[in-house]
């Protein structure tokens, strides 16, 4: 695995999407070159039901995958496959657009409203653009966890990290997706993969 080094800072930038969600963007205005093969960074966290209830109703999707990962608050889903269900917080949504697909997110929020999760589309390749669709659903309790010796604690989504083996298979980029917790006041250098 290559390192890229840091080009530049970019800050988040906030947006409407869907019926009019409020998140903020961190990449996906135009050029996407140097995020390649990533087309898109949303961060849809917020605490006030009225700037994300509305959601993502009917869309299509083809040649990418779409990444949802949910923090608090959870996410309704379903697509034109039949597939449906609701996400929760460290549960993750791995679609695979292929030819096409049409899906829907409607975000609830938990119980004090909040709302918080990530969404990252990846480009396929153009040899897989026209694969077919494919769904993964994975829920908090099936993602693996590791703790190192200084309280660092790594959910292995997708690839392998520290021996673990991420649930989400079968991706093209061959990621490895990871959500690292550091303890406050401690500092963390970890080998790649």
């Amino acid at each position: 695995m290559s390192i890229r080094p840091v080009k530049r800072l970019v800050k988040a930038k906030p947006t409407l999407e869907g019926a009019g969600v409020h998140l903020r963007r961190a990449f996906g205005f135009g050029n996407t070159a140097d995020f390649d093969p990533f087309l898109l960074l949303d961060d849809f966290r917020n605490d006030i039901p009225a700037d994300y209830l509305a959601g993502f109703p009917w869309h299509p999707h083809r040649g990418i995958e779409t990444v949802t990962y949910v923090l608090a608050g959870t996410v309704e889903h379903g697509d034109s496959m039949g597939n449906q269900g609701v996400i929760g917080p460290g549960d993750i949504q791995w679609m695979t657009a292929g030819r096409g697909i049409v899906h829907q997110e409607m975000p609830k929020g938990d119980s004090i409203g909040q709302m918080h999760g990530f969404q990252l589309w990846a480009n396929l390749p153009s040899s897989l653009k026209m694969t077919a669709p494919r769904y993964q659903e994975v829920k908090s309790a099936d993602i693996p966890l590791v703790t190192d010796d200084d309280g660092t604690q790594v959910r292995v989504v997708c690839g392998s990290f520290w021996g673990k083996k991420g649930p989400v298979d079968g991706v093209a980029a061959d990621p490895t997706y990871l959500d690292v917790s550091v303890p406050p006041g401690k500092t963390k250098r970890s080998p790649s993969r």
